[in-house]
């Protein structure tokens, strides 16, 4: 019998950047539809001016997004 292991979900918030998310995730959009996540691995918006939110495209480099 081989047990599996569970894997922590973890959120790291980048300076100046997206919030990246490693591991398993329930995303949904504000009506509580559930939005494709078919990585295991996603970086999300923070700027709120990307072109494919919830996720980073990077354009928070080019408006000049700061934060903590």
């Amino acid at each position: 019998m081989t047990e599996r292991k569970s894997e922590t979900t973890r959120i790291t918030a980048y300076p100046d950047g997206p919030l990246i998310v490693r591991g398993e995730i329930d995303l949904r959009d504000d009506a509580g539809n559930p939005i494709p996540c078919t990585r295991r691995t996603v970086a999300l918006c923070r700027c709120g001016v990307s072109a494919i939110k919830p996720f980073c495209d990077g354009t928070h480099k080019l408006v000049g997004f700061t934060a903590d």
